[in-house]
């Protein structure tokens, strides 16, 4: 049965390597490399082959554009947009406009909600999973109306412009009942409000924040040196990025959300804080690649000091986009499988796990394992 991807920031780099790359998987052309999912027990996961793409977003640069794009900047192989034209193409045809700010926020949701149950409705589809690859917004402010959903609803019907652009996404997908997936560190799914929302509609949803490169290396080595009894006295890191990410985040606003999402990992599986932060700047001349430089003072037998450094260099697109396919899969098939709510055991994929507290990646992965038995 076919399953829809639905993706916020459809004509991005992230969503158009997802789906040139389903689509040279489905065709044969490339394996699924990086793919976690073709290691987990068989569980009845939908295949890559039975994902059908569509997607929300205000840019108009072409699918079949961005592709040549990516090819030309070594992200994408060079013979694959002509290759997988057709199926960019008819991802093209199934992209809307997205939520541009203006408007009342109640009337923009319902038009964002009719336009995912349109698409679930004339494909065909099993069911459709929202994944959000949009900018990266900066911290929300609070408002008393996160807190519960009654109040959120009472507030948007008055006309109300008062959620985050990336709730408001959330907020129409669990109204179209579909599953989520969080994969920026924006507020999204996590106010307790649509957490409500989600529980009452039925759907799970999974976030935030796709751990694709230097915190799924601190995830790694943090338990490396808890199990070692190695205290870390400091672990300071430096990211350097291009792109569009790469230009979202030279705002600082935006930069704090990312910046606080990466810095989790390490005080959540150390047990309290630790000397030192992650930097993040923006070089526009390393285009898709990202390289991250990291450097750990610790303590040893009889209190000797030591170092560590190590240097992640890898190009985020063709990091993340296997994940988003694992998450798509895992996601549709929890919801068949009638899950509600935070997907914790999804953490293993995640900066900023919602609905799990566990940061070190041995043990997220047990749960994954588990968590993919459970759905057989």
């Amino acid at each position: 049965m076919a399953i829809g991807v639905w993706i916020i920031g459809a004509r991005g780099s992230v969503a158009t390597t997802v789906m040139a790359g389903a689509a040279a998987i489905r065709s044969g052309l490339l394996p699924a490399a990086g793919c976690v999912a073709e290691r987990l027990p068989p569980c009845g996961l939908p295949g890559i082959a039975d994902l059908v793409f569509g997607g929300h977003d205000i840019a108009s640069l072409s699918l079949r554009k961005r592709a040549e794009r990516l090819s030309e900047a070594g992200v994408i192989p060079a013979a694959l947009p002509a290759l997988v034209a057709a199926d960019l193409e008819a991802a093209e045809e199934e992209i809307r406009p997205g939520h541009t700010h203006e408007g009342d926020q109640a009337d923009a949701a319902a038009r964002l909600a009719r336009d995912i149950t349109a698409f679930r409705e004339r494909r065909g589809l099993a069911r459709v999973v929202v994944v959000d690859l949009s900018s990266t917004e900066p911290p929300v402010a609070w408002r008393p109306e996160f807190a519960d959903l009654e109040a959120l609803e009472a507030a948007l019907a008055t006309g109300a412009s008062i959620l985050p652009a990336s709730s408001l996404y959330a907020y129409a997908a669990f109204h179209a009942g579909c599953g989520y997936v969080a994969f920026t560190p924006s507020a999204g799914p996590a106010l307790p409000a649509l957490a409500q929302l989600a529980t009452a509609e039925g759907v799970p949803y999974a976030g935030r924040d796709g751990k694709t490169g230097e915190t799924l290396v601190k995830s790694a080595l943090a338990p490396m040196f808890e199990g070692r009894g190695l205290a870390v006295r400091s672990w300071s890191g430096l990211n350097l990025l291009g792109g569009g990410d790469g230009a979202t985040l030279a705002d600082p606003a935006a930069r704090l959300s990312k910046q606080t999402s990466k810095d989790r990992a390490v005080e959540g599986i150390l047990g309290g804080q630790v000397e030192g932060h992650t930097h993040i700047d923006y070089v526009a001349g390393l285009g898709e690649w990202k390289t991250a430089w990291d450097h750990v003072t610790f303590e040893g037998f009889m209190g000797v000091r030591m170092t560590m450094q190590f240097t992640w260099q890898g190009c985020d697109s063709a990091l993340a986009a296997p994940l988003v396919l694992d998450l798509a899969r895992l996601v549709a098939r929890a919801h068949e499988r009638g899950r509600r709510g935070a997907l914790g055991e999804l953490g293993y994929f995640f900066k900023d796990p919602l609905g799990d507290a566990e940061h070190a990646l041995p043990a997220q992965d047990a749960r994954l394992r588990a968590f993919a038995e459970s759905l057989a």
